[in-house]
């Protein structure tokens, strides 16, 4: 019935498109915005000068005329069609007037399972394409974001319980899309295919050579969607003697993935330097790229790296997921211990707080959280980053350029003249750096930095090793915190045991009343490894008054570490057994994340 009324109102007013975003709403659910729901498309276009009374007036009698053969044809495709307006122009004012979402086809990579959910007779006939699958919202590119009809007839190739999200794209570029995905292979198992059996003209399979007719653009696609689907945080192209190896990064651990022919990397590489915006014709020096895609309907930054190798250049791309790597301080997996702990110590008006662990650690990802907790419109936080990984709003981002002489040193005195109230310094390096790092906190700032140690008390002899001196030191820590990220189960596939007596031993609990633990099997939703994601396994070592005079007077670890111990201090073995009794992850993983030896 809404459907049919949704339908009934565009057809009594067969002049203009009502831009109402209600027709749209009531097919997917949401409400409309507020004042959207009383403005015509034409009559907006008129008032910002984009078009005349008397363009749109011409406009409306070929859409008479189309209507008058039973031919529904949007107002905004006319004046397109008509040469009033621009293409770009149409999809600006559609997405500032009603709210609606514009989708940039030229730099997206689609999933083709999802597209192929949709006949191509009814994508053609519609004009519209599926963009990004995300929870139970299916995302659809439409030229006409206002026909109810065809959002219904997409309905009845999903699950009842899924909403349809329409956004706008130009009508060339849907067709474009539809061209591509419909009529070319697009798996990776049949480009393969289509370059052995010589179905694809060899001028065609150059890197250089753009378009989908090009199996090579295809398949660099192709694995950039496979990679995202699988989670991958890095991708491994690795040329030996007769074949190039695929490897992906997931949940911290290299597994391959295929293996191809030699033959085929040289297209390959140069297609990936194309994308990325490196020089294709050097193959002797090390270079780095960016790419920016719209893959699976969500912006992602590859951060690129070529490194020349005896059989070939090697590279690997960094996948930068804002969507899934910014994540909210709640959703790291903090026990409740250490989040009510961070969030105590975050009140700290002013010092410096570390972060400690190796690369991989998820250091970053974590400041980035809590920079992101106490983000606000009243604060002015300033960053300075080895490169600037993920931008975020209302911080001030920069990043370090040696050889133009911007510096971490040089940076954070710059910094300081910018008026900050918080500052994050990518990573400590030197003497300098932390000096002046220090000196930013004892000036009434609030820093945060990353440092390579082994864990949170070890940051103290580290700072003084490379040259702090410690009464500088005494005063100015908030908290020097160290992190390891562990993989967790897989829920489809983990399971339970009793543990054995060894096990107890590690797990400190007695022996006589073993506790039930959880395992890894492994299953086709984990790629058979029995894990599923990562957790972050965590210590936080506060600085109070009295640990502040063990720093100034030089103390030995095991004397600052039995003070910490007695106040509290729950360490990294302590956070992940824990993590172990609760069924998060379990004890093999522990054992390879960890230092557990003193415990074997």
């Amino acid at each position: 019935m809404q459907e049919n009324k949704a339908v009934a109102e565009i057809e009594e007013k067969p002049n203009q498109d009502k831009a109402l975003v209600v027709a749209v709403a009531e097919a997917g659910g949401d409400k409309p915005p507020k004042g959207r729901t009383t403005a015509y498309l034409g009559e907006i276009m008129v008032e910002r000068g984009l078009i005349s009374p008397d363009q749109l007036e011409i406009a409306m009698k070929v859409q008479r005329e189309h209507q008058a053969s039973n031919k529904r044809v949007m107002l905004g495709a006319i004046l397109v069609e008509l040469g009033f307006i621009t293409e770009s122009a149409l999809g600006e004012i559609l997405s500032e007037s009603t709210g609606v979402e514009k989708f940039d086809a030229k730099a997206a990579v689609l999933d083709p399972n999802l597209i192929k959910q949709i006949p191509k007779n009814i994508a053609s006939r519609h004009k519209l394409i599926p963009i990004s699958l995300i929870g139970e919202s299916v995302h659809i590119a439409m030229a006409d974001v206002y026909n109810v009809l065809a959002i219904d007839q997409v309905h009845r190739y999903f699950p009842k319980n899924f909403k349809i999200v329409p956004v706008y794209c130009p009508e060339t570029e849907i067709l474009e899309l539809i061209d591509h995905y419909y009529d070319y292979e697009m798996s990776i198992a049949g480009i393969l295919r289509e370059i052995e059996t010589g179905l694809t003209e060899k001028k065609n399979l150059s890197g250089e050579t753009e378009g989908y007719i090009n199996p090579t653009v295809r398949l660099v696609d192709a694995l950039l969607v496979d990679a995202i689907k699988l989670g991958a945080s890095d991708i491994h192209f690795e040329p030996e003697g007769a074949f190039l190896r695929l490897r992906y990064r997931i949940d911290g651990q290299m597994q391959q993935i295929k293996s191809f022919h030699s033959d085929y990397w040289p297209a390959i590489v140069v297609r990936i330097k194309i994308l990325s915006g490196m020089n294709i014709a050097e193959t002797r020096n090390p270079q780095d790229g960016r790419i920016t895609y719209n893959v699976l309907g969500r912006e992602v930054d590859f951060r690129v790296a070529a490194q020349p190798t005896i059989y070939g250049e090697n590279i690997v791309m960094r996948i930068l997921d804002k969507k899934k790597s910014l994540v909210t301080l709640d959703k790291l997996g903090f026990s409740e211990h250490n989040e009510k702990l961070l969030k105590k110590l975050l009140k700290r008006p002013e010092g410096i707080i570390i972060m400690t662990g190796p690369t991989g650690s998820g250091k970053t990802t974590t400041l980035y959280s809590v920079l992101g907790y106490i983000n606000s419109i009243d604060v002015n936080i300033m960053t300075l980053e080895d490169p600037v990984e993920y931008q975020i709003p209302l911080i001030r981002q920069s990043m370090v350029r040696e050889n133009t002489g911007m510096n971490f040193n040089s940076g954070i005195r710059s910094m300081m003249r910018q008026d900050p109230d918080i500052i994050f310094v990518g990573e400590v390096r030197d003497e300098d750096t932390a000096n002046m790092a220090l000196r930013a906190a004892m000036t009434g700032h609030q820093v945060f930095t990353t440092l390579h140690t082994n864990d949170a008390i070890g940051a103290i002899p580290r700072l003084i090793d490379i040259g702090i001196q410690p009464r500088l030191l005494a005063g100015s820590l908030v908290c020097t915190m160290a992190q390891r990220l562990a993989r967790k189960l897989c829920e489809h596939c983990k399971k339970a045991k009793t543990a054995s007596p060894e096990e107890c031993k590690i797990l400190g609990v007695d022996v006589k009343n073993p506790p039930k633990i959880l395992t890894h099997v492994g299953c086709e939703h984990c790629s058979h490894t029995g894990y599923k994601g990562r957790i972050a396994i965590m210590e936080i070592l506060p600085i109070d008054r009295t640990m502040d005079e063990f720093i100034a007077q030089n103390s030995t670890r095991k004397v600052m570490m039995d003070y910490a111990l007695s106040q509290g201090f729950v360490s990294m073995v302590e956070d992940g057994i824990a993590k172990i009794l609760a069924g998060i992850t379990d004890l093999d993983e522990l054992i390879n994340t960890i230092d557990m030896t003193e415990r074997l």
